[in-house]
């Protein structure tokens, strides 16, 4: 590649990184003339590129959107990230496997070898639930009244029901004030406030067909706990609140966060060193919450609270007298196959 052309892509990347770029800081960052800054600026605006010139003491260049996608250039982290959330949406529910899998084969096929590496060594399965797949056009049609702050007209099937007859002929449709999109748990879910029950819903986006969502302006409400995530995780546990679970304790682990992460559920797991990490979860019960922890085959420290102590001290009381042998349960079956064949004896 010869060195205007290097140093034209080298521009490019530069005027995607930020709003706004000086030229004489432009010119020094590639090591030529202003002059020659312009002239690069010219080729790329030849090529389709819509930069402009910015007005001020120092003047300068900004890289403004255009009628259609220009070619885009990435440092080796983003091109690696870029892949990654690609290959994450071919395995989607969102209505954009397809045109997702033709992306990521584009953007791998010009990918340097080192980096094709680093791509196909990261293997993972997003778990989605094919038996509820989402039309695109409704999710943007959600995602548009989010963002205009508008309410939302629906219809909405019951489980196990499809939508087989026109919207005209459907019963009357569902209005809510739209907050958040969330995707969790292999589908997506809208949360929003329903102004006739005065009260939050959570929708499955897979069971919605929108009207329209030019609907009457609102302003926003926060969720409570103020986390959309947090809120939606509890109203699958049944709970009123985002952190209801009855019994909630912090331990420390000592297993690297990465090792105890893909297990950690709704906990929250925080690194602490590279053999060690902080883990916040909650259970039903300190028995059940002993028992998700020593899950784990590493030693656990309790933090808090001391309940989760005694819960451990009684699993282990309860494992140790099945490791002998001697739960009540076992000896009393010893005991009557003891009766037993005393019995049969006489």
């Amino acid at each position: 590649m010869s060195t205007a052309s290097s140093r034209m892509l080298t521009l490019l990347s530069l005027l995607q990184t930020r709003r706004d770029w000086p030229g004489a800081r432009l010119a020094d960052r590639l090591g030529v003339s202003p002059r020659t800054v312009r002239r690069d600026v010219d080729r790329l605006r030849e090529l389709g590129y819509r930069v402009e010139a910015t007005k001020g003491p120092d003047g300068g260049y900004r890289l403004e959107a255009g009628s259609e996608l220009p070619p885009l250039l990435f440092d080796d982290e983003q091109a690696v990230a870029v892949t990654v959330a690609l290959r994450a949406a071919a395995l989607s529910s969102a209505g954009i496997e397809e045109a997702a899998l033709r992306a990521l084969a584009t953007v791998r096929q010009v990918m340097p070898a080192r980096l094709r590496h680093r791509y196909d060594a990261i293997e993972f399965t997003a778990a989605v639930d094919e038996r509820a797949p989402v039309d695109a056009a409704v999710l943007e049609a959600i995602s548009a009244g989010i963002h205009a702050r508008e309410e939302l007209r629906f219809d909405y099937a019951r489980v196990g029901e499809e939508f087989d007859s026109p919207a005209e002929d459907v019963t009357a449709p569902r209005r809510t004030q739209p907050h958040h999109l969330v995707a969790t748990r292999g589908r997506w879910y809208l949360v929003g406030w329903d102004k006739e029950r005065e009260d939050w819903r959570v929708y499955r986006v897979d069971r919605m067909r929108v009207r329209s969502h030019r609907g009457a302006r609102f302003a926003p409400r926060t969720v409570p706990g103020g986390d959309p995530h947090r809120f939606l995780r509890a109203r699958f546990r049944g709970a009123t609140d985002a952190d209801a679970w009855p019994c909630r304790a912090t331990v420390v682990v000592r297993a690297p966060a990465a090792r105890v992460l893909p297990f950690a559920g709704d906990g929250v797991v925080t690194p602490i060193d590279a053999d060690s990490c902080l883990f916040e979860t909650g259970a039903w019960s300190w028995a059940a919450l002993a028992a998700l922890l020593a899950r784990f085959d590493a030693e656990i420290d309790v933090v808090e609270p001391p309940e989760l102590g005694r819960a451990f001290a009684d699993l282990a009381a309860r494992a140790s007298r099945a490791a002998a042998g001697v739960s009540p349960v076992a000896s009393n079956r010893r005991q009557a196959d003891s009766v037993d064949a005393t019995g049969a004896q006489h």
